[in-house]
């Protein structure tokens, strides 16, 4: 599974940066000129995936999505990672009342559900790709927070952290020197399946009209739109978005369940 999901990944970031240099370079169309085109147009050899209401070519669209939706999840899960990661150490290596503090804080936001929370945050903060990258960003901290929190209130017990204390080390020195290199095995399996998961949310955004402007291509408004028009028999407009994002969905799940094996089965480095 992790070899079919770093092959999808790759084949993702591959159109993610090529894309745009095609569309620059004239080889394929912009994907929101379509004023030339019949609206609602079949697959054909002109527009190998049709066409939408505006004369759009859904093939260009759904291309050009895929580096915005890259985009998006890896600035949020980066976000994510520079503010959970610290955040969990120091709370699990500090304890008392900044853990509880933290713990609290978090745990209010992880019960609330993870697609209502980034809808109220997107509304918020408006339409736009950092205002999305934002609103994902705080509903995957508490997770990273969790995970990290955790691991560091055990891995402090151990002898060579009592040591390392005993010798004069700071706290600053043993949570970079000692503890992050142990308590981050865990975050690359926590980072993909959230990838996976982003997509989704992100694609839910745009489908409820909270997610990008309509001038920038996404799977999930270019979806909302085709939601009318497929009772009547326009498919095209609906299946290759939705194919795009169930594709990424299932190569950065496969990449986890990957990497979650691959990891189960290393020693622990404890020094």
């Amino acid at each position: 599974m992790a070899r079919w999901g770093v092959v999808i990944v790759l084949l993702y970031g591959l159109v993610a940066l090529l894309t745009p240099l095609l569309i620059h370079l004239g080889w394929l169309a912009d994907p929101n000129a379509g004023l030339a085109n019949p609206i609602y147009a079949p697959p054909s050899l002109a527009h190998w995936c049709g066409t939408d209401r505006l004369g759009r070519d859904v093939c260009v669209r759904t291309l050009a999505g895929s580096g915005v939706a890259l985009q998006v999840v890896l600035v949020a899960l980066v976000l994510a990672l520079l503010v959970g990661v610290p955040l969990g150490m120091v709370s699990g290596y500090l304890g008392g009342g900044v853990d509880r503090s933290l713990v609290l804080l978090m745990d209010t936001l992880y019960t609330l559900p993870v697609l209502l929370l980034s809808v109220v945050l997107a509304f918020l903060l408006g339409r736009g790709l950092p205002n999305a990258a934002a609103a994902l960003c705080v509903v995957y901290v508490p997770q990273y927070f969790r995970v990290v929190r955790n691991q560091t209130a055990q891995v402090k017990a151990e002898l060579f952290v009592e040591a390392a204390r005993s010798l004069g080390a700071g706290p600053l020195w043993i949570l970079r020197r000692y503890l992050l290199r142990n308590v981050i095995t865990s975050v690359p399996v926590l980072l993909t399946l959230n990838a996976a998961d982003a997509v989704l949310v992100l694609g839910g955004l745009g489908f409820l009209g909270l997610g990008l402007p309509e001038t920038i291509p996404e799977w999930g408004g270019d979806l909302q739109q085709a939601l009318t028009a497929v009772p009547t028999g326009i498919w095209w407009t609906a299946l290759y978005p939705g194919l795009a994002m169930f594709v990424l969905v299932l190569g950065l799940s496969f990449l986890g369940e990957g990497l979650e094996s691959w990891l189960a089965g290393q020693p622990e480095r404890s020094s």
